[in-house]
């Protein structure tokens, strides 16, 4: 798994390539930690090159959703490809996250 993070204007920007998964998730919620920490923080996951999610990677990214919602900021994931849309779908995450196609997309959103 390769993490790249990136900011544009007001967004924290996180793509995450390859596999996020138990073995991987320990450097992406550390990241998410500090994203979230700030008060009213906006955070977009880019899943766009993402080829697994697992548990653990679901949890690190609802704890982060949490975290956000808290501090009254955005949390939104984008690029979903359709192995991992299906996982979101199957655990009905897809209902509780703030889903866009791309990062274009979302962050016509989330810089509003």
């Amino acid at each position: 798994m390769e993490m790249k993070p990136r900011q544009a204007d007001n967004v924290a920007i996180l793509a995450i390539e390859g596999r996020f998964d138990a073995n991987t998730a320990p450097p992406v919620q550390h990241w998410l930690e500090q994203a979230t920490a700030t008060p009213g923080a906006r955070v977009l996951v880019d899943l766009s090159e993402t080829t697994f999610v697992d548990s653990t990677a679901l949890a690190t990214l609802v704890s982060a959703m949490k975290r956000c919602q808290q501090s009254k900021g955005e949390f939104a994931l984008c690029g979903l490809r359709r192995p991992v849309l299906m996982i979101f779908e199957l655990t009905r995450l897809d209902k509780a996250f703030n889903i866009f196609v791309d990062a274009d997309h979302a962050l016509a959103v989330l810089k509003t």
